[in-house]
């Protein structure tokens, strides 16, 4: 059983806590085989309306059948609504927009950046990294797959071996958390191309304050707790949505990660390919490894960004030296984020434990506190272990490996500062 810390919480923590709802359904689906079809047959069976969010919408086969569910439930008269970040699906963007012609697909882009001036925003650095899927507000879907297929990786091409990845599908009360999210950010999104007609209907309206509210509560993300509620009073199974944005939520998730890694008493298995946590994440893992904790870290062995792969690796010699053990997961490229802790609390979503995610991208995961669920987790992640590498520690880390550390460390911190992100990490 997850317990509470006992150290007084940081003021970072006051802000808002994760919103456990029980009476959930939960179910893990590992890999695009297996979310795809359940996410597309529930399409299916949509009768009033879709929500679709994605950072990469691809132009292959994974994505031509999720766009052909939307298109048939938006041609029966099902309300489709469909964003994807302007980024993460640049290339496949009038691709898309060829094959919604003639359907009504409501397609909205997260900050788009079709002009060349676009770049030249700060703003243009903060992504939307979430993945989400909603259907009728009754099933839910959320984790790391973006809508391409799991053996296409953009910048190496085709693979053999699928990606290491995970999602979740939801049924119960959580799930009206999930729709809020989804809905807020096609709002935002959509209101970034039509603003100037949308301030206009406001002030020719008989009642502009009345129009600003309701549109107020449209774009607003739905909102942890303040206070702690107990999931353990309530039935199970018991989730929380929980998602970073760049207003009152800025580290809820880093939070939940935190707080669980904690109050850890047996083990934590954290999966996620871009890893270079804030000094408070690292705390708490090696507090847990110096009390007996067993703390299994599976990152990506096999390198798709460099740059990334350096920063993971400036702090394996730290980790390593506080009984941290660090895998490197080689089969294929890692995309998961998942978590599980001791026996009933595990996560999984869109957030990597780097500054983008934690800091900066708006990104959602899903707290589950199960044992089954968190079981099922478990036996993935031991099952994925076990066909990865263990990295020894180094005999010694030398000048190369300290000023291989102070140059992540610089690059994170301009990088950074550039894109807006204020406070300590």
């Amino acid at each position: 059983m997850l317990k509470r810390p006992q150290e007084p919480l940081f003021p970072w923590t006051l802000g808002s806590q994760p919103s456990f709802s029980g009476g959930n359904a939960v179910s893990l689906l590992c890999g695009g085989d297996a979310l795809f079809p359940a996410q597309i047959a529930a399409i299916d069976r949509a009768e009033h309306e879709v929500w679709l969010a994605t950072y990469i919408f691809h132009d292959d086969e994974a994505g031509a059948a999720t766009l052909g569910a939307l298109r048939r439930a938006a041609l029966r008269g099902v309300r489709v609504r469909v964003v994807v970040d302007g980024f993460g699906s640049k290339a496949s963007l009038g691709w898309l927009r060829e094959q919604l012609d003639g359907a009504p697909v409501a397609l909205a882009v997260f900050r788009p950046i079709d002009r060349w001036w676009n770049w030249l925003h700060p703003g243009q650095l903060r992504r939307l990294h979430q993945k989400l899927c909603v259907v009728d507000g009754r099933i839910g879907f959320v984790g790391g797959i973006n809508v391409i297929d799991d053996r296409v990786d953009l910048h190496h091409g085709r693979t053999e071996a699928p990606r290491l990845d995970f999602a979740v599908s939801v049924s119960g009360p959580a799930v009206r958390a999930i729709e809020q999210a989804a809905r807020a950010v096609w709002t935002r999104a959509w209101l970034g191309h039509d603003f100037g007609d949308e301030m206009r209907a406001m002030i020719r309206s008989a009642s502009p304050g009345q129009r600003a509210k309701r549109l107020m509560r449209r774009i607003r993300m739905p909102r942890g707790e303040h206070r702690r509620r107990d999931p353990d009073r309530l039935p199970p199974v018991r989730a929380a949505f929980v998602l970073r944005d760049n207003l009152r939520q800025r580290r809820t998730i880093e939070r939940a990660y935190v707080e669980a890694i904690r109050g850890a008493t047996a083990r934590v298995d954290l999966i996620t390919p871009y890893f270079y946590p804030g000094q408070r994440f690292r705390r708490a893992l090696k507090d847990a490894a110096r009390r007996g904790v067993q703390v299994r870290l599976l990152l990506q062995g096999k390198v798709d960004y460099r740059i990334a792969a350096m920063a993971a690796h400036a702090l394996y010699d730290e980790l390593l030296g506080h009984g941290v053990q660090i895998y490197e997961y080689t089969p294929a490229f890692l995309h998961a984020k998942v978590c599980v802790v001791d026996n009933d609390w595990a996560t999984v979503g869109s957030s990597n434990i780097d500054p983008l995610s934690l800091l900066l991208n708006l990104e959602a995961n899903v707290v589950v506190r199960d044992a089954p669920f968190a079981g099922d987790v478990a036996r993935e992640f031991d099952a994925a272990v076990a066909q990865s590498r263990r990295v020894e520690r180094p005999e010694g880390r030398g000048l190369r490996g300290v000023l291989g550390r102070a140059l992540v460390a610089w690059v994170a911190y301009v990088y950074l500062r550039v894109a807006g992100a204020t406070g300590r990490y």
